[in-house]
């Protein structure tokens, strides 16, 4: 049995994520139908011109009616909501799984309205960008990225490996831990940067003695690159750090009592101390490139999304 021999794949959200799913889906060569939900009749609109979905729904009800691969791509605080509204349309043997980026409180929400006979297995793509909609995705997004899978102790085996083997097929590499340990995991490496990305744009916003011009005129390409990252979707990431703030809370302690270590480095001058740090930080990075999770490239060799142009001349 391979990923390909699902028949029917409902995507519940149709932004970067659902829409890369699909285009990925189709590179993959996968013969099954794709069908999607979206509550934007703009959104639908968009899919169904871009060839996303062969069927786009309003209801997800309707969506994964049928549907033996169902795959929640929507903020991880409506997922609760949806699996009650989506629940008892399951179709038994059928595959319930999602894209985000906190797990404990994704199962805790989502597991109760899952009727026995359908597959739970929670899941996190770690690839995006900072845009959004379904104009944003692209089937290379995947490629050679990782795919967390957070199995629950009663998930069937069978349906975990099926589940992998799609991941793969998209282009990832897939890792399986307990939910626990991803949103650990995730805490440092995701959550606190953005975090970090969208406080510091912020206070640089909020400097009297700074124009917001010269802010935007004079960015250094440290700057820049933590507004890219704070241009993230601001509903998505309100979601990341109400559903896992023991996590990020943990995480910032840490990066307090370092951030304070560093303060006093600065301030007595300690100049060998910053060198070692520093170094230590470098050599991080070279690391995320000899494994293939980023390039030296410029801008980091990032996709240039062509934004679309509204009717009334305005960029989306």
């Amino acid at each position: 049995m391979t990923s390909s021999d699902f028949k029917r794949v409902a995507l519940i959200g149709l932004g970067l994520i659902g829409s890369s799913i699909s285009h990925a889906i189709r590179r993959a060569g996968m013969a099954c139908t794709i069908v999607g939900n979206a509550k934007s009749e703009a959104t639908r609109t968009t899919a169904l011109r871009l060839g996303l979905v062969e069927k786009v729904y309003e209801d997800p009800a309707d969506a994964v009616k049928g549907a033996d691969l169902v795959i929640l791509c929507v903020p991880v605080g409506v997922c609760g909501e949806i699996a009650r509204r989506i629940g008892p349309h399951l179709s038994p043997g059928a595959i319930l799984t999602d894209v985000g980026s906190v797990k404990a409180a994704v199962i805790r929400d989502v597991a109760p309205h899952v009727p026995e006979g359908v597959h739970f297995i929670p899941g996190h793509p770690i690839a995006g960008t900072e845009h959004s909609g379904p104009e944003a995705g692209f089937a290379e997004l995947f490629n050679n990225r990782w795919c967390i899978l957070t199995p629950t102790k009663d998930a069937d085996p069978e349906a975990v490996k099926r589940l992998q083997r799609f991941w793969e097929e998209l282009g990832s590499n897939v890792e399986i831990m307990t939910a626990e340990h991803h949103d650990l995991v995730l805490a440092i490496t995701s959550h606190v940067p953005h975090l970090i990305a969208y406080n510091i744009v912020n206070t640089a916003a909020h400097l009297e003695r700074v124009t917001d011009s010269e802010v935007i005129k004079f960015s250094a390409g440290g700057f820049r690159d933590f507004t890219r990252i704070a241009s993230s979707d601001p509903t998505m990431w309100r979601d990341v750090f109400l559903n896992n703030k023991e996590a990020v809370l943990e995480m910032l302690g840490r990066f307090s009592e370092d951030l304070i270590a560093l303060q006093r480095a600065i301030r007595y001058g300690e100049g060998d101390k910053l060198f070692e740090l520093f170094s230590a930080a470098r050599a991080i990075r070279r690391g995320i490139i000899q494994a293939g999770q980023d390039t030296p490239a410029p801008d980091f060799g990032r996709r240039q999304v062509k934004l679309a142009t509204r009717e009334d001349g305005s960029r989306s």
